[in-house]
């Protein structure tokens, strides 16, 4: 849970384990929402992505432990069975028996709760059961540890409508609690939107209840904020990191590892939005913060990230010192057969890859081709995907795109059941679809689209600038199979999102421009089509310049369609002409007249 413990959680990392959190229904440890990492008594967390497995009390035997009482309508009435149950479900899980016994004590432990908290309601001065919202918490841990995040959610959503914080600290700690939990498994059903949503609801909470210069709520507007990244949300994630660095400054001694991950967090969104040197400062400072720690394996982690930074600023001898920097500690302190090995390999092979290198660049990919294929103990399937699609792009980018879709192929079986992973696996066809488009396999490329635009679709990033490419991608293959109308819908609705996420003069947006036009010509819609090009040939000319070679092809396809307007309109249209393969068409007119430079640009 966002704020309730100090690490920094790396973008790309893995969906956390889900485990039963520390509860005490009888009396909360603690006064106020979340904690300090430092202290040692932390408040319990009910989050199912940052608890870790604390419980208290004596842990029972099983050959010793009592079996429960029967849960009849009579028993369910009797105060002391919630508590005992609970503590059942705490203990089954501890024991490792497993959490399907330690649901059916969950549910039992806040059916029996609920009784008793409705039994008391017997006057205007009753108080919401706080015990009851955490049993309730402990249930929805237990759904999600079994994979059935839908149905933690309406019980999450019950349990943040129990608590009133106008009752005092205890209240604004359990609905705090429950609006990150609800958020963490949002996140694991991929729908980011509410997820972040979710966030936001509790860091108001604790700012309510805390202020808004307690470190506390620096970790949670760091948390807020890695998930912002996630979300490609750079701007909201860059005023969240500014917020949590001056409160960890103020709280912090200097060069602190708080300092240094709120720096490290900032380097990244930097890094999204092309303000690389504000993100090497960011990253030597981390570094040195960490050096001062004698975080030696985390130096060697941010000179991976300074390595890409220099690669990007086209300073390939600096990067490459920082990649062997990096790689000679992994070796030392974790193995040659390491991940973390494999990831600077893949580094060194994309560089080299960019410098003409290809045979040393070959030699990198090979090398942690290896070690992904014998994984050591501990290495995550989200590791290995990463580092199978970051050399799949390779590949592609040297004419293997067999190669590269055979390794995307094994990226994607190794995530498909791992949850959390929809927007991922979403990015991961969206490239197959690009490979499989480019070779000419255009049914099968338009596959990849559509599902990707489902995932995309559900996990609330509808809105992203990314979604709209993969929709533009998608309305070109549908061209190429003859479904025009189709298509003509994909290009509008990717041109509506690249407006308002890049901007009328971006390349991506003046890309939907040409090939939506094309489509309304095909369709007989010529006016519609005069009226797109007129908008991007005065976008040129007023803010791009006309000296890019589109100008002129934009402006002969205008003055074409200007002469042919009023006509009947009996041929295939000339500008989809320039969108359709040539090997895919059906029919084709000898000595049509083309018009360049239509094409899309992948």
């Amino acid at each position: 849970m966002p704020g309730l413990v100090s690490v920094k959680t790396p973008p790309d990392a893995p969906p956390p384990r889900i485990v039963i959190p520390e509860i005490r229904p009888e009396q909360p440890s603690t006064p106020v929402p979340n904690s300090n990492s430092n202290s040692r008594n932390r408040p319990p967390s009910p989050s199912p992505s940052r608890s870790k497995p604390s419980p208290t009390g004596t842990q029972s035997r099983s050959g010793n432990k009592k079996p429960p009482p029967e849960s009849n309508d009579a028993s369910l009435d009797n105060p002391d069975l919630g508590p005992f149950l609970l503590k059942l479900a705490r203990d089954t899980i501890a024991s490792g028996e497993g959490p399907t016994k330690a649901l059916d004590y969950a549910v039992r432990a806040s059916k029996s709760f609920e009784r008793c908290a409705t039994a008391a309601e017997g006057g205007e001065e009753a108080e919401p059961s706080l015990d009851y919202a955490m049993s309730l918490h402990v249930l929805a841990a237990i759904y999600c540890s079994l994979g059935r995040f839908d149905e933690a959610v309406p019980v999450l959503e019950r349990a943040i409508s129990v608590p009133d914080v106008s009752r005092g600290a205890d209240h604004a700690l359990a609905k705090f609690s429950g609006y990150m939990q609800l958020g963490d498994t949002y996140s694991m059903l991929g729908q980011v939107d509410r997820s972040i949503g979710c966030y936001e609801e509790g860091l108001k909470i604790q700012i309510e209840a805390l202020g808004d210069t307690d470190p506390r709520v620096g970790e949670t507007c760091r948390y807020l904020a890695e998930a912002q990244v996630q979300a490609m949300q750079f701007d909201k994630a860059e005023e969240l990191s500014k917020k949590t660095l001056e409160i960890h400054r103020a709280h912090s001694e200097p060069a602190s590892l708080e300092e240094a991950a709120d720096r490290r967090l900032m380097a990244l969104i930097y890094e999204a939005k092309g303000d690389y040197e504000a993100a090497l400062e960011h990253l030597v400072l981390a570094s040195m913060a960490m050096i001062a720690n004698g975080q030696d394996t985390e130096v060697a982690a941010i000179d991976v990230s300074i390595g890409n930074i220099y690669m990007s600023l086209c300073r390939f001898d600096e990067a490459v010192f920082s990649y062997q920097k990096a790689l000679t500690v992994f070796k030392s302190s974790k193995g040659d057969n390491h991940p973390s090995v494999a990831s600077v390999f893949v580094r060194l092979a994309d560089l080299y890859h960019k410098t003409g290198k290809l045979r040393e660049s070959k030699s990198y990919c090979e090398n942690a081709l290896r070690i992904y294929a014998k994984p050591v103990p501990g290495t995550t399937a989200e590791e290995i995907a990463g580092g199978l699609t970051e050399i799949s792009a390779i590949y592609e980018s040297v004419d293997e795109p067999e190669e590269a879709l055979k390794l995307l192929q094994k990226a994607m079986k190794l995530l498909e059941d791992k949850p959390g992973q929809q927007s991922t696996i979403a990015g991961i066809e969206s490239r197959m679809g690009v490979m499989f488009y480019m070779v000419g396999r255009y049914e099968e490329a338009r596959n990849c689209f559509e599902s990707s635009i489902a995932k995309l679709r559900a996990s609330g990033e509808r809105k992203s600038a990314f979604f709209g490419v993969v929709l533009n991608q998608m309305g070109l293959a549908c061209v190429q199979l003859f479904k025009i109308d189709e298509a003509a819908e994909y290009f509008e609705e990717a041109r509506a999102i690249l407006e308002q996420e890049c901007g009328q003069c971006h390349q991506d947006t003046l890309g939907v421009y040409s090939n939506l036009a094309a489509t309304y010509d095909a369709m007989g819609r010529v006016e519609d089509a005069i009226e797109i090009l007129e908008h991007v040939l005065k976008l040129r000319e007023e803010k791009l310049g006309i000296a890019n070679p589109d100008f002129e092809d934009e402006k002969n396809r205008l003055s074409e369609l200007l002469k042919e307007a009023g006509r009947s309109r009996n041929r295939k249209a000339k500008s989809l002409e320039n969108l359709i393969d040539p090997s895919s068409r059906r029919t084709k007119k000898e000595g049509t007249k083309r018009w360049p430079g239509l094409g899309f640009r992948i």
